[in-house]
C-alpha cells in the first residue's frame, strides 16, 4: 500500500514538474489501463452470460436417490462453451417464503459439477443435503441452487 502511494506521488509530481515528457507516457498508461479494464468487464459479462444459460433443478427425491444424498441434481448446459468447473450453495425455502432454512456452516457440502460438461449436454447426480434448521424436513421444501460459481473453456 505505501509503494503504491509513493508511486502515484511521483508520478504526480513527475507530471506537475516536466509536463510536455510526461502527459504522453501518462495518457498512453492510462489508455492501457483502459483496454485492460474493458476486457475484464467483458470476461466478466461472457461469464455472468454463460452462468445465466445453464438450467440447474434441485429436487429431494428419496426414491430415486440413496439414502445419504437424497438431493437429486440436474443440470443442462444450455450455453455455447463447455463447462469446466461449476460450484454453488444449496438454499432451502419453504413454500412461498423467502427465509433461507439451510444452514451454511464451515462442514456443510461443498456442492460442484460434474467437471466438464460440453454445451447442450445434460448431467444428474444425487448429491447430499444442506443442515437444515430444526423443526423443518426436506420434503417439504423447495430447494434452490445460489451463488453460482463457473468456468468455461472456449
Amino acid at each position: 500500500m505505501l509503494i503504491g502511494a509513493l508511486l502515484v506521488l511521483t508520478w504526480l509530481v513527475l507530471l506537475l514538474r516536466y509536463p510536455v515528457k510526461a502527459l504522453p507516457v501518462s495518457l498512453a498508461a492510462l489508455l492501457g489501463l483502459a483496454v485492460l479494464a474493458s476486457w475484464v468487464i467483458w470476461q466478466e459479462q461472457r461469464e455472468e452470460h454463460r452462468l445465466a444459460r445453464l438450467e440447474l433443478r434441485l429436487h429431494y427425491d428419496p426414491r430415486r436417490c440413496p439414502g445419504d444424498r437424497p438431493l437429486s441434481v440436474e443440470l443442462k448446459n444450455g450455453s455455447d462453451a463447455a463447462l469446466s468447473e461449476l460450484r454453488w450453495r444449496v438454499a432451502a425455502y419453504a413454500p412461498g417464503d423467502s427465509v433461507n432454512l439451510a444452514e451454511n456452516l464451515y462442514d456443510s457440502p461443498r456442492y460442484r459439477g460434474p467437471g466438464e460438461l460440453l454445451p447442450n449436454d445434460a448431467w444428474q447426480d444425487c448429491l447430499p443435503l444442506p443442515p437444515l434448521r430444526p423443526g423443518y424436513r426436506a420434503s417439504t421444501l423447495e430447494f434452490r441452487a445460489e451463488r453460482l460459481q463457473g468456468r468455461f473453456t472456449d
